[in-house]
């Protein structure tokens, strides 16, 4: 399985974590489980016996969750463990105490794989006495990522709440702090940078009632930061009411910017995030056209989840309107999250991504909107999508409007998948399920 799809198709199925096959429990094992201090440290097997982590992961919060981050045929990818869809994946990975091993799938070997090593600044304390995992985390392999607020004006309604958002979860569980300041964020950027090589900074927010959307405090701290240390930052919100932000934010020190739509099609966004979704598509594209005149082509960026029930054609679509805006469209698979309203939905296939991903890098590489020119944050880091790996130039893109470019490398069957493509096949463009079939997930929960 060549690389780009065993990415893919791990990204969609998840992978389970067992011991390497010297004294190892059965295959599917549940992964071990975390300490209780970091919301991203992950347990090295045999645990107890007095030595530090060995790997990270994450459970809860804001962003990309319930992930483990590895390093895969030289690729960081960041690969769902703690869903249920993980629990009943095919791929396993075979692992020795030192987090390094085998991903296998049928009891064949795919590829070496090795998990992301706690980072060292996880073992400090800022001078008021926080563990820095509570104030920022290592995601990929050199991101240090915050979520500045970790308080939403909609996450506590449920009829206005993101079904597929979970900033709440690690606060209520300890694992974090309401809100950073710059001085903590500093502290923790330069410790990063100097004892583990982070690269760059990535600085989210839930939002707050104030109509900034939360771009007064980010660019705060996007200046503690640069006053600590000469890091690139990106800093993610909601379009502000006022467009002058964008220049404040700009002067104050960040480098990139976010805004993400998650969602496309009106009746998809209504259902999926309502209280989000009162800010139009329309007003989203309004403040990009006004962030790339401030940030430049390439360094605006909007996450797109396929898997909330967006059509392929829509979300090729966006993405091709966001291109042509010099925005880059981060098309990651939906992570369904234990305990969201979303928890049930089933992510996307490997082929449906792949649909994706083929027609949208090749767009990208000819338009000079490559991953690899973003100063900063999640469409520089890449390792939750596989959208990266598909921007050389010659690859293949499918026709716009005509379902999807499919290859013969994807190795999925399941009737879902097969569905897909012999609607793509015929010219039709289906919709992602909404909802994983009960009984699949009852029999997940009881694997």
């Amino acid at each position: 399985m060549d690389t780009q799809t065993l990415i893919t198709e791990l990204q969609s199925f998840g992978l389970r974590l067992a011991e390497a096959p010297e004294g190892a429990p059965e295959a599917g094992a549940a992964p071990p489980p975390e300490p209780a201090s970091g919301e991203a440290s992950g347990e090295a097997s045999g645990e107890g016996d007095g030595r530090r982590a060995a790997w990270t992961s994450r459970r809860g919060g804001a962003g990309p969750t319930q992930h483990v981050a590895a390093t895969l045929r030289g690729a960081t990818v960041m690969i769902p463990i703690h869903t249920d869809q993980a629990a009943a994946s095919p791929f396993v990975a075979r692992l020795g105490r030192d987090g390094a091993g085998t991903v296998e799938r049928d009891g064949q070997e795919l590829a070496p794989i090795a998990l992301v090593k706690t980072p060292r600044f996880y073992a400090l304390s800022t001078k008021d006495g926080i563990p820095y995992p509570k104030i920022a985390l290592l995601h990929g392999a050199d991101v240090l990522a915050s979520t500045v607020l970790q308080t939403c004006i909609r996450y506590t309604e449920r009829e206005k709440a993101c079904t597929f958002c979970a900033i709440g979860q690690s606060l209520a569980a300890g694992r974090t702090t309401a809100k950073k300041t710059p001085e903590q964020l500093g502290e923790v950027a330069e410790a990063a940078a100097r004892l583990d090589g982070v690269r760059h900074v990535t600085l989210t927010t839930g939002t707050p009632r104030s109509a900034d959307r939360g771009a007064a405090h980010l660019a705060d701290c996007a200046r503690g930061i640069k006053a600590r240390v000469d890091l690139p930052v990106q800093a993610q919100c909601e379009p502000p009411d006022d467009f002058a932000w964008f220049e404040r934010m700009r002067a104050a020190g960040v480098d990139s910017l976010g805004m993400h739509l998650e969602a496309v099609e009106d009746e998809v966004r209504a259902a999926a995030m309502p209280g989000k979704a009162e800010v139009s598509v329309a007003r989203y594209f309004e403040a990009f056209e006004a962030a790339v005149r401030v940030f430049g082509r390439g360094q605006v960026s909007t996450y797109l989840i396929a898997g909330l029930g967006d059509s392929l054609a829509s979300l090729l679509d966006a993405s091709e309107r966001l291109i042509a805006l010099g925005v880059y469209p981060f098309l990651v698979p939906l992570v369904p999250i234990p305990g969201t309203p979303g928890a049930d939905r089933a992510p996307p296939s490997g082929d449906f991504m792949r649909a994706l991903y083929e027609h949208i890098g090749p767009l990208l590489a000819r338009a000079g909107l490559r991953s690899t020119d973003v100063k900063a944050g999640c469409a520089r880091c890449g390792a939750c999508s596989g959208l990266s790996g598909f921007e050389a130039e010659g690859r293949p893109a499918a026709r716009s409007g005509s379902g999807a470019a499919w290859t013969s490398t994807s190795e999925s069957s399941d009737d879902a998948t097969l569905q897909l493509r012999a609607c793509a096949e015929q010219g039709h463009v289906p919709r992602v399920p909404p909802l994983a079939p009960g009984h699949l997930l009852r029999r997940a929960r009881a694997v």
